[in-house]
């Protein structure tokens, strides 16, 4: 007779049973490794290369949990999209702008975006991506136009106060504003190695860098001054 036959050896695994907690799925948890996943390999691949098979397996997951999450790699890459954007428009509020004089938050904002680009360089891969797919997800997204709302009028909050106290002049279009800040790091960032053979530096160095986010900032402060 084993001890585990025995009635003290069944009490003690039935104790054991009893004080083990059940473990437990969070889905949360499940979803946010599924985006990261998904986010590496769509940066790496895009959306035609990416394969619902490695997400999984980058994810420790499963095919059938990421269809249940999101339903399709179309979907799943539209979450991921939403994701990213809610991230840098999250990363932005965290700046509190609006404690700041305008023209220090209109620096620490070009500051910010240059930044997270350097920091975040999937977000501008994605981004192309989704270009060369005429915005498709995008469009259809509710979440995608709210997180772009917000961040506007908070822009244009900026540049009223701006106006008001005759730091800056009015008339300025607070989108083209922002598609203008946007456009001087990304551009630098995404044509870097192309770019760097045609003016014969590493675009990459540390000090160009500063040189360039430099000039960014003077720039955007020169566009709106009166």
């Amino acid at each position: 007779m084993t001890l585990a036959s025995t009635p003290a050896g069944r009490a003690n695994k039935a104790a054991k049973t009893e004080g083990a907690a059940p473990r437990q799925r969070d889905p949360e948890v499940t979803k946010a490794r599924i985006l990261e996943a998904a986010k590496r390999e769509f940066a790496k691949l895009g959306l035609a290369g990416a394969r619902v098979e490695a997400i999984s397996t980058r994810a420790k997951s499963n095919k059938r949990m990421i269809y249940h999450y999101f339903g399709s790699k179309e979907q799943l890459f539209q979450a991921v999209l939403e994701d990213v954007y809610a991230d840098i428009r999250m990363a932005e509020l965290k700046l509190h702008l609006d404690h700041l004089s305008p023209e220090e938050a209109i620096a620490a904002l070009v500051a910010h975006t240059w930044n997270y680009y350097l920091k975040n360089p999937e977000f501008m891969t994605l981004v192309n991506n989704e270009n060369l797919h005429k915005a498709r997800h995008v469009k259809r997204s509710a979440r995608f136009k709210e997180l772009h709302h917000g961040f506007i009028s908070m822009l244009q909050r900026i540049l009223d106060r701006g106006v008001e106290a005759g730091v800056f002049r009015s008339g300025v279009d607070a989108r083209q504003l922002h598609i203008t800040m946007a456009a001087i790091g990304y551009y630098y960032l995404t044509n870097r190695y192309t770019s760097g053979v045609i003016f014969d530096f590493d675009f990459m160095e540390p000090n160009a860098l500063k040189k360039r986010l430099d000039f960014n900032v003077e720039t955007i402060l020169r566009l709106l001054r009166p």
